[in-house]
């Protein structure tokens, strides 16, 4: 008997042995780091470094400590925080069968099951590649560009000028979303000006500060009100989409592409089936397409002109080279006629300065993923279940990767490639890389162009906030006064 009871001891002393050495030599590959304090872990002091002008304190503070890539706790949530951007790379073209989309509660909720964000695999290839298809067609460049300098002109239109004895103040951040939002609606769904627009602008102003919010559904909370614009909202999309599937359906499908909702339903699965996707996931996707004229190019717009506003040299040269574009045109019988090239291979420095504000604005400051496995890159251990931030703004913000990082130097781009570079992700990376991005450059291009040509302006003293979101502290209030062009 005491022989068995010894047999058992020492088989047990083993098999304990065994998992801890199992464990420990799994925990052996994961980054160095801290779990802060229970349940809040690090997450205070993650978002006081967004209210400072240096948004990657908390990231280079760690760095220091740990490397590149670090453990920390942000709201009791294990998370590795890679600034290694091999490892940002690794991570971005790593989906589905080892890395998925991992987002807060906040914005689960409010896109739903079907949004692009969450989605994997083969159908989020598809609607990748129908929509990345369709921003790039050479029919929506030549008709894109003219809308897009309408909107900018009918924008301006509407600012009060700066005269002797009388200053009127134009507040940039709000101005440009009267560009960029009803832009992209009219590519998504071909709504122009009115009642509709009107509609969707308000009530889309409603459903984004869910965003970012407490994951409650109460009423009179931020997320409820949320998710109740949303369903406005989807009323109305829906309508439309159904109305343009029944024309479609008389007319056979015969006809010109002219929006993002003309692909999807166009879309046909590999077997007989009518339609592949459906009308509510297709609806739902549509709003979600709508964020970048909110938030992410009104954003570029604002903070491109307090950059230039702060580098008298660099806004010299950017008029200089429009000028020189502006009078080539005026010489020859195509003045009012500019292409996509014109405001794309025409104006290098303009795209230079558009590539330095894309880097330091980082209005896109990180992107998170959730292993599904247990993977190793560049030797660091990432558990499965573990969250994985990869932080862009720290890439575009280190002294190794850009000399003078915090200095606005547009000059720098003449050495540096825009493409294939790992340490220049704006847009993010891998197979979810922004499928809009040649048009958001292209409308950035546009504004600065007709902008500079147009007025001069002087800013008044205003502040990045980079917390929950890239924002100008005052709007970005300038006084513009028209220049007689030649």
């Amino acid at each position: 008997m005491e022989w068995n009871i010894g047999v058992w001891v020492v088989v047990g002393v083993v098999v304990v042995w065994w998992v801890l050495w199992k464990e420990n030599k799994k925990k052996c590959g994961i980054p160095k780091g801290s779990s802060g304090w229970p349940l809040l872990g690090e997450t205070l002091e993650f978002i006081a470094s967004g209210y400072t002008s240096t948004p990657v304190s908390f990231m280079d503070k760690r760095k220091s400590l740990y490397g590149k890539v670090f453990r920390t706790s942000i709201l009791g949530t294990p998370v590795i925080v890679s600034t290694d951007p091999d490892v940002n790379k690794a991570v971005l073209q790593n989906q589905g069968n080892i890395f998925i989309p991992a987002y807060p509660k906040s914005i689960q909720e409010l896109m739903g099951k079907h949004s692009i964000l969450q989605m994997n695999g083969n159908l989020h290839r598809k609607v990748h590649a129908l929509i990345g298809g369709f921003l790039r067609s050479p029919q929506l460049k030549a008709r894109i560009t003219k809308e897009i300098e309408n909107s900018v002109k009918h924008c301006f239109s509407n600012w009060k000028i700066t005269t002797a004895g009388h200053s009127h103040l134009i507040y940039v951040q709000d101005e440009v979303k009267k560009i960029t939002f009803p832009i992209l609606v009219k590519v998504l769904m071909s709504v122009g000006p009115g009642e509709d627009l009107d509609f969707l602008k308000k009530e889309f102003e409603e459903f984004i500060k869910g965003l970012i919010c407490l994951p409650i559904k109460l009423p009179g909370t931020t997320l409820h009100k949320s998710l109740k614009a949303k369903e406005k909202m989807l009323k109305m999309v829906q309508k439309i989409i159904t109305e343009r599937k029944m024309l479609m359906e008389k007319a056979d499908e015969k006809g010109a592409v002219i929006d993002a909702v003309d692909v999807l339903l166009r879309d046909r699965s590999d077997s007989d089936a009518k339609q592949s996707l459906p009308l509510d996931f297709i609806s739902g996707n549509i709003i979600e397409m709508m964020i970048p004229g909110e938030e992410t190019m009104p954003t570029a717009m604002t903070l491109a002109v307090k950059f230039l506003s702060d580098c008298p040299v660099a806004l010299n040269k950017l008029v200089e080279e429009n000028m020189e574009l502006m009078i080539k045109k005026q010489k020859t019988d195509s003045f009012d006629d500019y292409s996509w090239t014109d405001y794309m291979s025409s104006l290098p420095f303009t795209q230079h300065v558009i590539s330095e504000t894309l880097r330091m604005a980082n209005i896109i400051n990180a992107i998170w993923r959730k292993s599904v496995q247990d993977v190793k890159i560049k030797g660091y251990l990432i558990p499965k279940g573990w969250c994985v931030m990869t932080s862009l703004t720290s890439v575009h913000m280190d002294e190794k990767n850009y000399e003078n990082s915090y200095q606005f130097d547009p000059w720098r781009w003449e050495k540096i490639p825009v493409v294939n570079n790992n340490c220049f992700t704006p847009f993010g990376g891998g197979q979810r890389l922004c499928p809009g991005l040649e048009l958001s450059r292209l409308e950035l291009s546009i504004f600065l162009h007709h902008l500079v040509t147009s007025y001069r302006w002087v800013a008044e003293k205003d502040e990045i906030v980079y917390f929950p979101t890239v924002k100008m502290k005052r709007k970005m209030p300038i006084s513009v006064t028209p220049i007689s062009n030649p």
